[in-house]
Protein backbone atom coordinates (compact mmCIF):
# COMPACT_ATOMS: atom_id res chain seq x y z
CA UNK A 1 0.00 0.00 0.00
CA UNK A 2 2.82 2.29 0.75
CA UNK A 3 4.53 2.02 -2.58
CA UNK A 4 1.40 2.29 -4.17
CA UNK A 5 0.87 5.68 -2.79
CA UNK A 6 4.55 6.55 -3.77
CA UNK A 7 3.91 5.59 -7.34
CA UNK A 8 1.00 7.83 -7.36
CA UNK A 9 3.19 10.67 -5.57
CA UNK A 10 5.82 10.95 -7.90
CA UNK A 11 4.48 12.57 -10.69
CA UNK A 12 3.09 15.27 -8.16
CA UNK A 13 6.41 15.64 -7.27
CA UNK A 14 8.08 16.05 -10.43
CA UNK A 15 5.39 18.73 -11.66
CA UNK A 16 6.13 20.87 -9.17
CA UNK A 17 9.98 20.86 -9.92
CA UNK A 18 9.15 21.72 -13.43
CA UNK A 19 8.91 25.53 -13.46
CA UNK A 20 12.14 25.66 -11.08
CA UNK A 21 14.41 23.48 -13.59
CA UNK A 22 13.26 26.06 -16.12
CA UNK A 23 13.78 28.94 -14.15
CA UNK A 24 17.55 27.14 -14.01
CA UNK A 25 17.70 26.80 -17.50
CA UNK A 26 17.17 30.58 -18.84
CA UNK A 27 20.03 31.47 -20.38
CA UNK A 28 22.07 34.66 -18.40
CA UNK A 29 21.82 37.94 -20.07
CA UNK A 30 24.61 40.18 -19.09
CA UNK A 31 23.81 43.74 -17.55
CA UNK A 32 23.22 46.34 -20.57
CA UNK A 33 25.34 50.01 -21.11
CA UNK A 34 22.60 52.45 -21.01
CA UNK A 35 21.85 54.15 -23.59
CA UNK A 36 22.63 57.57 -23.95
CA UNK A 37 21.37 60.70 -25.74
CA UNK A 38 23.40 63.80 -25.57
CA UNK A 39 26.80 64.40 -25.14
CA UNK A 40 28.36 67.48 -24.26
CA UNK A 41 32.21 68.75 -25.25
CA UNK A 42 35.07 70.60 -24.41
CA UNK A 43 38.09 70.82 -27.20
CA UNK A 44 41.32 71.71 -26.97
CA UNK A 45 42.93 72.48 -30.54
CA UNK A 46 46.06 72.01 -32.19
CA UNK A 47 45.85 73.38 -35.84
CA UNK A 48 48.19 72.10 -38.85
CA UNK A 49 48.98 75.21 -41.07
CA UNK A 50 48.39 72.96 -44.14
CA UNK A 51 48.85 73.85 -47.94
CA UNK A 52 49.47 77.63 -47.23
CA UNK A 53 51.23 77.86 -50.59
CA UNK A 54 48.48 77.43 -52.36
CA UNK A 55 45.40 78.19 -49.85
CA UNK A 56 45.22 80.98 -49.06
CA UNK A 57 48.39 82.26 -50.78
CA UNK A 58 47.92 81.53 -54.64
CA UNK A 59 44.32 82.70 -54.17
CA UNK A 60 45.44 86.30 -52.76
CA UNK A 61 48.93 86.01 -55.16
CA UNK A 62 47.03 85.20 -58.47
CA UNK A 63 49.43 82.66 -59.41
CA UNK A 64 51.95 79.95 -57.96
CA UNK A 65 53.96 80.34 -55.36
CA UNK A 66 57.30 78.17 -54.64
CA UNK A 67 59.67 78.55 -51.33
CA UNK A 68 61.95 81.14 -51.04
CA UNK A 69 64.70 82.23 -48.79
CA UNK A 70 64.99 83.65 -45.58
CA UNK A 71 63.07 86.35 -44.63
CA UNK A 72 60.97 85.31 -46.80
CA UNK A 73 58.65 81.79 -46.72
CA UNK A 74 57.51 82.36 -50.45
CA UNK A 75 57.99 83.81 -53.62
CA UNK A 76 56.33 84.02 -57.33
CA UNK A 77 58.24 82.59 -59.68
CA UNK A 78 59.16 85.79 -61.71
CA UNK A 79 60.72 87.12 -58.43
CA UNK A 80 58.43 90.30 -58.13
CA UNK A 81 56.33 89.27 -55.28
CA UNK A 82 57.65 88.17 -51.92
CA UNK A 83 56.00 86.62 -48.75
CA UNK A 84 56.24 86.30 -45.33
CA UNK A 85 54.02 84.28 -43.15
CA UNK A 86 54.15 86.36 -39.99
CA UNK A 87 51.82 84.08 -37.51
CA UNK A 88 49.71 80.99 -38.05
CA UNK A 89 48.06 80.32 -34.50
CA UNK A 90 47.81 77.13 -33.44
CA UNK A 91 46.30 76.93 -30.40
CA UNK A 92 42.55 77.10 -30.16
CA UNK A 93 39.28 75.97 -28.20
CA UNK A 94 35.97 74.66 -29.17
CA UNK A 95 32.70 73.66 -27.03
CA UNK A 96 30.10 71.01 -29.07
CA UNK A 97 27.30 69.17 -28.23
CA UNK A 98 26.32 65.59 -29.75
CA UNK A 99 22.87 64.57 -30.27
CA UNK A 100 21.92 60.78 -30.78
CA UNK A 101 18.21 60.36 -31.62
CA UNK A 102 18.11 56.42 -31.43
CA UNK A 103 20.63 56.79 -28.39
CA UNK A 104 24.02 55.25 -28.24
CA UNK A 105 24.64 52.05 -26.60
CA UNK A 106 26.52 49.33 -28.45
CA UNK A 107 26.39 49.02 -32.21
CA UNK A 108 26.19 52.14 -34.91
CA UNK A 109 23.97 54.72 -34.41
CA UNK A 110 22.81 58.02 -35.89
CA UNK A 111 25.14 61.15 -34.39
CA UNK A 112 24.16 64.78 -35.12
CA UNK A 113 27.08 67.39 -34.07
CA UNK A 114 26.64 71.23 -33.49
CA UNK A 115 30.04 73.37 -32.63
CA UNK A 116 31.89 76.51 -32.34
CA UNK A 117 35.38 76.65 -32.66
CA UNK A 118 38.41 78.84 -33.02
CA UNK A 119 39.89 79.20 -36.54
CA UNK A 120 43.91 80.47 -36.59
CA UNK A 121 44.58 83.85 -36.32
CA UNK A 122 46.49 84.32 -40.02
CA UNK A 123 48.89 87.43 -40.67
CA UNK A 124 50.59 87.42 -44.36
CA UNK A 125 52.85 90.35 -45.48
CA UNK A 126 53.49 90.69 -49.11
CA UNK A 127 56.51 92.64 -50.52
CA UNK A 128 58.17 93.22 -54.10
CA UNK A 129 56.71 95.62 -56.71
CA UNK A 130 54.13 92.82 -58.32
CA UNK A 131 52.62 92.60 -54.60
CA UNK A 132 48.56 92.62 -55.16
CA UNK A 133 48.65 94.26 -51.80
CA UNK A 134 50.91 95.20 -48.66
CA UNK A 135 49.62 92.48 -45.77
CA UNK A 136 46.18 89.91 -45.41
CA UNK A 137 45.26 89.64 -41.75
CA UNK A 138 42.51 87.40 -40.58
CA UNK A 139 41.69 87.15 -37.06
CA UNK A 140 39.32 86.16 -34.17
CA UNK A 141 38.19 83.56 -36.45
CA UNK A 142 34.80 81.43 -35.06
CA UNK A 143 33.30 78.61 -36.68
CA UNK A 144 29.81 77.31 -36.42
CA UNK A 145 29.36 74.09 -37.72
CA UNK A 146 26.79 71.60 -37.85
CA UNK A 147 27.02 68.05 -39.26
CA UNK A 148 26.52 64.26 -39.10
CA UNK A 149 27.68 60.87 -39.03
CA UNK A 150 27.98 57.16 -38.11
CA UNK A 151 28.79 56.11 -34.38
CA UNK A 152 29.96 52.68 -33.76
CA UNK A 153 30.37 52.34 -29.89
CA UNK A 154 30.86 49.16 -27.74
CA UNK A 155 29.89 50.99 -24.54
CA UNK A 156 30.72 48.94 -20.83
CA UNK A 157 27.40 49.09 -18.10
CA UNK A 158 27.84 50.93 -15.58
CA UNK A 159 31.46 52.54 -14.41
CA UNK A 160 33.03 50.19 -16.94
CA UNK A 161 35.54 51.48 -19.78
CA UNK A 162 33.88 51.66 -23.78
CA UNK A 163 34.81 53.02 -26.25
CA UNK A 164 33.35 53.59 -29.57
CA UNK A 165 34.61 55.40 -32.92
CA UNK A 166 33.01 57.88 -35.36
CA UNK A 167 33.36 59.70 -38.63
CA UNK A 168 31.24 63.10 -39.52
CA UNK A 169 30.91 65.33 -42.21
CA UNK A 170 28.88 68.73 -42.38
CA UNK A 171 29.24 72.39 -43.38
CA UNK A 172 29.12 75.57 -41.64
CA UNK A 173 29.34 79.37 -41.07
CA UNK A 174 32.69 81.48 -40.46
CA UNK A 175 33.01 84.62 -39.07
CA UNK A 176 36.20 86.73 -37.74
CA UNK A 177 36.78 90.32 -36.87
CA UNK A 178 36.72 91.64 -40.35
CA UNK A 179 35.46 89.18 -43.62
CA UNK A 180 33.37 86.06 -43.37
CA UNK A 181 32.26 83.11 -45.35
CA UNK A 182 31.64 79.44 -45.32
CA UNK A 183 32.87 76.08 -44.82
CA UNK A 184 32.89 72.38 -45.18
CA UNK A 185 34.54 69.84 -42.96
CA UNK A 186 34.97 66.10 -42.39
CA UNK A 187 35.97 64.48 -39.15
CA UNK A 188 37.23 60.80 -37.53
CA UNK A 189 38.00 59.80 -34.98
CA UNK A 190 36.60 57.71 -31.41
CA UNK A 191 36.79 57.78 -27.35
CA UNK A 192 36.71 55.91 -24.64
CA UNK A 193 34.41 56.36 -21.41
CA UNK A 194 33.92 55.30 -18.23
CA UNK A 195 30.37 55.92 -16.87
CA UNK A 196 29.30 59.36 -18.08
CA UNK A 197 32.90 61.19 -18.86
CA UNK A 198 34.87 60.34 -21.13
CA UNK A 199 37.51 61.36 -23.75
CA UNK A 200 37.88 62.05 -27.51
CA UNK A 201 40.68 62.57 -29.67
CA UNK A 202 39.65 63.29 -33.57
CA UNK A 203 41.28 64.91 -36.75
CA UNK A 204 38.99 67.23 -38.56
CA UNK A 205 39.17 69.03 -41.83
CA UNK A 206 37.63 72.48 -42.12
CA UNK A 207 37.86 74.04 -45.60
CA UNK A 208 36.92 77.54 -45.20
CA UNK A 209 35.93 80.09 -48.27
CA UNK A 210 35.89 84.06 -47.80
CA UNK A 211 35.17 86.47 -50.56
CA UNK A 212 37.51 89.81 -49.21
CA UNK A 213 40.23 91.14 -50.34
CA UNK A 214 39.60 88.68 -53.33
CA UNK A 215 38.01 84.92 -53.43
CA UNK A 216 40.39 82.81 -51.38
CA UNK A 217 40.37 79.46 -49.59
CA UNK A 218 42.08 78.33 -46.74
CA UNK A 219 42.40 75.07 -45.09
CA UNK A 220 41.99 74.54 -40.85
CA UNK A 221 42.86 70.60 -39.66
CA UNK A 222 42.72 70.92 -36.08
CA UNK A 223 43.66 67.97 -34.02
CA UNK A 224 41.07 68.11 -31.08
CA UNK A 225 41.42 66.80 -27.67
CA UNK A 226 37.94 66.16 -26.26
CA UNK A 227 36.94 66.43 -23.12
CA UNK A 228 33.10 64.44 -22.82
CA UNK A 229 30.04 64.52 -20.84
CA UNK A 230 26.94 61.98 -21.96
CA UNK A 231 24.22 61.42 -20.33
Amino acid sequence: MAALAAELLLPVELAAQVPALQQAAQPYTPPQARRQFVTVTYDWLYIWPLHLDNFPIEDLVGMEVDEADPPYDYRTPDGRTLVDVVEFKRRGHAVGMTVYPFGMSVGPTLGIRGSIENLPDIRIRFDGPGRPFDSYTFTGGIAYDIGAGVYVADRAPGWGLGSYAFVIGGFGKVTSDTIGGRRYFAEGGGGVQTGPVGFELSLKFGWNKLSEPVEHRFLSVPLNMRATVSF
